[in-house]
């Protein structure tokens, strides 16, 4: 079959017998295909992904040039490019326009490593190629300063129609903003209810984002107004409970998670994260302790029919990065980046499924 019975509708006609492995439809349905170009004996053209932290990059592009070779001829060259168009189901005109999925971290007890995952899990989405932010909505005791080595970092305002703007942070590719960048480091916040919430506010409306792909929240353990204010301040795409393995943590990440379940609030849960869910000495790499008990995690998951994104193993690098001004994830050590990365493209998966499949987001509208 030579180069002249190739035309574009072909191509189109092959590419839509690949299927989106996680939304279940054929690429060329969902528009993922764009600049088709037909050289001799040679196809070029690209898929847009739902996020560049996409797991199934490498089975798509597998699968493409299979299609190709198959309906139109084994001899032909294939190139697939690949790029990324984080998908979104917020609605326009809200506080944060530029922002496509805010996203809820959260835990049932204090503890269990959620800043520490909120932190690497944003870098290693950033890693990928996605624009990401952190709201460290843990307006008690903020602790994303510290991790990311910007204590004594303080954010600039500018007018902008009128009014004036904070500018988040920057740091290692990240846009951050704090409590804690607004008080002095060893001065607690001592405030009411009701000024933490007001706080949490300015975060969202008084702070300039311009364009992001995730806006990650940390918020405060367990269930407080904060994490009212949050739902009803801007439409969340989603939350994430992280928890650790022992039944107490459990116990605990139930309620966090009915929380966002319940019918007034009806956030999605994207999934479980279980945090120190084994040690491992860094003399040993391959060996799993779980000294927290083991299962928890996925018992969760399986109880509330959600996914386990990830299970981040309990190593001393960890510990040592966030006190030290780094997420982990920066040190490169192979365990730490590997989980941090599997959980952040299985995140990236989830938000990209919830997009397709279920309701925009909305404002919940619930009287506190």
């Amino acid at each position: 079959m030579g180069e002249f019975t190739i035309n574009k509708e072909k191509v189109l006609q092959a590419l839509s017998t690949v299927e989106e492995p996680d939304l279940k439809r054929d690429l060329v349905t969902l528009g993922m295909i764009q600049d088709i170009e037909i050289g001799i004996n040679q196809v070029k053209f690209t898929v847009v992904l739902t996020t560049p932290a996409c797991p199934l990059k490498e089975l798509i592009r597998r699968n493409c040039t299979a299609a190709i070779h198959k309906h139109l001829s084994p001899d032909v060259e294939v190139i697939v490019n690949l790029t990324a168009n984080v998908t979104s189901t917020r609605q326009t005109g809200s506080l944060i326009p530029g922002v496509k999925n805010v996203i809820a971290i959260s835990s049932g007890k204090g503890g269990v490593g959620k800043s520490t995952v909120t932190a690497n899990l944003a870098m290693a989405l950033h890693r990928s190629g996605a624009k990401v932010g952190i709201i460290d909505a843990d307006i008690f005791g903020p602790s994303m300063p510290v991790m990311f080595g910007a204590e004594n970092m303080q954010p600039t305002i500018t007018p902008k129609n009128g009014k004036n703007y904070i500018n988040p942070i920057r740091q290692y590719g990240i846009k951050i903003i704090s409590i804690g960048f607004l008080t002095p480091p060893d001065s607690a916040v001592v405030w009411r209810g009701p000024m933490a919430s007001q706080a949490l506010k300015q975060f969202f409306g008084d702070t300039d984002w311009g364009d992001l792909d995730y806006l990650l929240i940390d918020l405060p353990p367990g269930t407080s107004d904060i994490h009212l204010t949050l739902v009803q301040t801007v439409p969340v795409t989603g939350a994430v409970i992280v928890t650790t393995p022992q039944k107490v943590a459990l116990a605990d990440a139930t309620k966090g998670l009915s929380m966002f379940m319940q019918p007034q609030i009806n956030v999605p849960i994207l999934g479980i994260v279980e945090n120190m869910a084994w040690f491992t000495p860094d003399e040993l790499p391959d060996y799993k302790y779980p000294i927290f008990g083991s299962g928890g995690g996925q018992l969760l998951a399986s109880k509330f029919n959600v996914p386990l994104l990830g299970q981040i193993p309990l190593v001393q690098s960890i510990r040592e990065a966030g006190d030290e001004g780094k997420p982990a994830i920066m040190n490169n050590n192979a365990i730490v980046n590997n989980a941090f990365r599997d959980t952040a493209e299985a995140l990236a998966q989830q938000v990209a499924i919830r997009n397709a499949s279920k309701d925009k987001t909305r404002l919940v509208e619930i009287q506190a």
